[in-house]
């Protein structure tokens, strides 16, 4: 199998030429019974107790605590099954449960309490469904983590505390006086951990009110202790194992993709095909199984490892998603799973032997490079073999902190480690400059800049981060790829991977004569997004060194699908966050193999430290 060389540019879906025919779209069974499973919920909640009815008289002769139980067994089932109905449309077998086993209190109460034949009829019509498509429902659990304890409980509080001041409110002509609001809400607060507040009420009011508020505390706490306590279900992890048999398939068929490194991260799953000549690596990220890159290894396995990936997928009911496959990886993923493909950017590629620093194009690079060095500053590229390990730390650590955010960034395009021994094989380029006569040396002695490369097959490498010393002179990092670029020959480097840089085809038709409106709109667009995520000055610094653009693809199963792919791929990369404060963190994460010489990495390419 070779690459397609008719691929279409700027935005457009991969070629598929031997594409099979979609399957059949997933049963809309779960759906539906989730959409269902929301509307009884508010119905539970929000559905007003009817006065008379048939079976008024007949909830009459009950014992008023039995009226008062059902309030609020009403509303805690109510929120319960709200909380459920997205789990039960993802398939999630132990939402069925939970479901299965609310539903009919749900009915009694809506009975007891409400009144309601039509709410209970609904709430055993949705229970004989679920029960009749109990097949449907057998995805497996999430990767989850004990942070979801504090969502839950601020979440959970806040909606208690609404629907506390409604139920305080439901019924005035049963109110003594006219309470302030102040008033009503401490009653809430009150009634939610079990006390009686300031507001009085009559007619046994009081007892459905108090019963139902100290329902909706319980129900706050006890959700919060079961996330907070329940056995944690971690995401994958890359094992010993695993990586000796991923740097097997690197060494046979690495020259192929310039990102098959990165699948060596040691916070990613895998998966291989059946005869283990392939595998493709993933995270799951928000329900969203996550791959980066093209499959590993020999391309007439990549079906089998596809297909692992895809059973895995269904099994947990995970959305299946790809970032930053390239044209031939496109056209496997869409051929042999029915996904589809849309252009998501390119990635900036320099062969070795073409680049020179002369001609009008290399101008302002050759210029900045000339100053920087004219102020003292030398330059070493090196492999991570050849360092000292003494060295390496230093290097770690000066990374380490060089990095602009707290957040750790990278996924797809990043390794997340310097100096590990395994990874002998990497590069690793520093700027250094002696301290002037007198003055004190830094903290990190002359070092000034690092740039980190992963192999690339034999004959390539990949850049993995880029940091500099914000005390340093501007244009570290054009000085670094340079020094690279010129020792790389040295090195066996034919071909070096800069950047990744999304929509630069848009962006660079946009800024041509004669580009029409909605062309010049979307630029604009992309500007202006530019001042949070970089995309134009990532762009415009990796065209500086005259690469040749290779596209890069992202796959996906529905249109729709795509916002929450974009923000699982955010949240992987590090750009958005959901993890708990650090003051809260009670350690970091543990990795399933430790390293002594594994450091934190960047995003590939991110250029917070650039001039």
């Amino acid at each position: 199998m070779s690459d397609s060389q008719d691929a279409e540019k700027s935005g457009r879906v991969a070629s598929r030429p031997r594409r099979r025919p979609r399957g059949p779209r997933p049963e809309a069974v779960p759906t539906a019974v989730g959409t269902a499973c929301t509307l009884i919920g508010l119905l539970n909640i929000v559905f007003p107790r009817v006065r008379y009815s048939r079976v008024h008289a007949l909830a009459d002769v009950l014992p008023g605590a039995v009226s008062s139980l059902a309030a609020a067994a009403s509303i805690v089932v109510g929120l319960l099954l709200l909380m459920l109905a997205h789990g039960l449309k993802r398939r999630k077998r132990r939402a069925w449960v939970a479901a299965v086993g609310l539903l009919p209190v749900g009915a009694a109460a809506q009975l007891l309490y409400r009144h309601s034949i039509g709410g209970t009829v609904l709430s055993l019509v949705l229970l004989g469904v679920m029960i009749r498509y109990r097949e449907e429902f057998a995805a497996l659990p999430d990767p989850r983590s004990r942070w979801m304890a504090l969502a839950n409980f601020v979440v959970l509080g806040a909606v208690s505390v609404g629907i506390g001041l409604l139920i305080v409110r439901a019924d005035p002509d049963d109110v003594v006086g006219r309470p302030s609001f102040g008033q009503q809400l401490d009653h809430v607060l009150w009634g939610l951990i079990g006390f009686e507040g300031p507001v009085n009420y009559r007619d046994g009011t009081d007892y459905t009110v108090g019963y139902s508020l100290g329902a909706l505390g319980l129900l706050t706490v006890a959700t919060t202790a079961y996330l907070a306590f329940r056995p944690e279900h971690p995401a994958a992890r890359l094992t010993a194992q695993d990586e000796e048999r991923l740097r097997e398939l690197l060494t046979a068929h690495g020259r192929r993709d310039s990102l098959g490194h990165f699948a060596l991260r040691r916070d990613k799953g895998v998966v291989f095909s059946p005869s283990g000549k392939a595998a493709v690596c993933y995270r799951v990220v928000s329900g969203v199984m996550l791959a980066s890159g093209d499959p590993v290894g020999d391309v007439e396995a990549w079906p089998g490892a596809i297909a692992r990936f895809m059973e895995e997928a269904r099994a947990h009911s995970w959305t299946p998603a790809v970032m930053g496959c390239s044209e031939t990886g496109g056209e496997v993923w869409t051929r042999e799973t029915g996904l589809d493909a849309l252009e998501l950017g390119d990635e900036a590629i320099v062969d070795v032997a073409d680049f020179t620093l002369s001609g009008r194009a290399m101008r302002n690079v050759r210029q900045m490079v000339k100053r920087i060095e004219r102020a003292g500053y030398e330059t070493r590229v090196r492999r991570a073999a050849d360092l000292s390990e003494e060295e390496l730390a230093a290097i770690r650590k000066a990374a380490a902190d060089w990095r602009g955010t707290d957040t750790e960034r990278g996924f797809s395009m990043a390794l997340g480690r310097i100096g590990d021994p395994a990874d002998g094989d990497s590069v690793i380029a520093t700027a250094h400059k002696a301290p002037e006569e007198g003055a004190e040396p830094g903290p990190y002695g002359d070092l000034k800049a690092v740039l980190h490369f992963v192999p690339w097959g034999r004959d390539g490498m990949s850049l993995d981060l880029m940091r500099r010393d914000r005390s340093a002179d501007p244009g570290m990092n054009e000085l670094l790829i340079v020094a690279s670029l010129q020792a790389a020959g040295g090195l066996g480097v034919t071909r070096v991977s800069l950047n990744f840089a999304m929509f630069r085809s848009a962006l660079a038709r946009g800024e041509k004569l004669g580009a029409g409106p909605v062309l010049r709109g979307w630029r604009a667009l992309l500007v202006f997004l530019s001042r949070w995520f970089q995309i134009e000055s990532l762009y415009k610094f990796n065209a500086k060194f005259q690469p040749r653009w290779e596209p890069r693809f992202v796959v996906f199963r529905h249109t729709r699908d795509l916002p929450r792919i974009g923000l699982a791929a955010m949240q992987a990369e590090g750009f958005v966050s959901l993890a708990l404060p650090r003051l809260l963190r009670r350690g970091r994460r543990a990795e399933p193999r430790p390293c002594a010489h594994q450091s934190r990495a960047t995003a590939h390419g991110h250029l917070e430290q650039a001039a």
